[in-house]
């Protein structure tokens, strides 16, 4: 059974920080690329990070640029989200999804090419 799970989601500070997991299991995580994409009430919802299935290529959104950093252990089929200096803007919920594009393959944050998603984890950015 596949399964993707985040967590460490929560409150902090504006300029705080925060590490998301995403635990996977039931796919072998090397030939998939990850996702991060976040969702606020009444918004479509909106890509944030990506990496490849080999780890080499990732990608971010501008608004995330420099203060976010995607990686990976395939080992232990997790995948992470370093956020730094956060912003109120930044709260959403915040989902990992699976893309089948194989181990080299450059992701993309296109939420038609992921297979399997979350179920999310809540960030607010608030003082």
């Amino acid at each position: 059974q596949v399964q993707l799970v985040e967590s460490g989601g929560g409150l902090v500070q504006p300029g705080g920080s925060l590490r998301l997991s995403c635990a996977t299991s039931g796919f072998t995580l090397d030939y998939y690329a990850i996702g991060w994409f976040r969702q606020v009430p009444g918004k479509e919802r909106e890509g944030v990070s990506c990496i490849s299935g080999s780890g080499h290529s990732t990608y971010y959104a501008d608004s995330v640029k420099g203060r976010f950093t995607i990686s990976r252990d395939n080992a232990n089929d997790t995948v992470y989200l370093q956020m730094n200096a956060l912003k109120p803007e930044d709260t959403a919920v915040y989902y990992c999804a699976a893309d089948p594009a194989g181990l080299f393959r450059l992701c993309v944050l296109f939420t038609g090419r992921y297979k399997y998603w979350g179920q999310g984890t809540q960030v607010t950015v608030s003082s």
